[in-house]
């Protein structure tokens, strides 16, 4: 019965089939730690900032100042990045810089559109 008093038709079933292609556990996991990474402001800026910077690499130098961090700070950030793979992290004399993993940012796109996504109708 529905609210309304009216019984709900007989042929209709209460759960609709999986039609799709859903997300396991491992996969769900192993996406989640790059959009963990980009929740935070800070981490989207410095991404932005690497992006706008020749060849899509910064030295993490030229990141503090922007971002209003101490240096300390900037590298955890970094590293949270890094370990998310959207950044890879080169050392230089006493320098780290920092680049864009090509085609992280896309495939992270593609995974969330191919499983987050309507499901095909049949």
């Amino acid at each position: 019965m529905t609210d309304l008093g009216l019984a709900a038709p007989a042929d209709r079933a209460c759960c609709t089939p999986v039609t799709g292609n859903p997300l396991g556990p491992q996969a769900a996991d192993d996406l989640a730690r790059p959009l963990k990474a980009l929740a935070d402001p800070t981490r989207l800026r410095l991404l932005s900032i690497i992006a706008s910077h020749e060849g899509a690499e910064a030295c993490v130098c030229d990141l503090t100042e922007p971002v209003g961090l101490s240096q300390p700070t900037v590298s955890h950030h970094l590293k949270v990045l890094a370990e998310a793979g959207l950044v890879t992290r080169e050392k230089r004399g006493v320098w780290a810089y920092y680049a864009l993993v090509p085609g992280a940012l896309d495939l992270l796109v593609t995974h969330l559109g191919a499983h987050l996504g309507p499901a095909p109708r049949p």
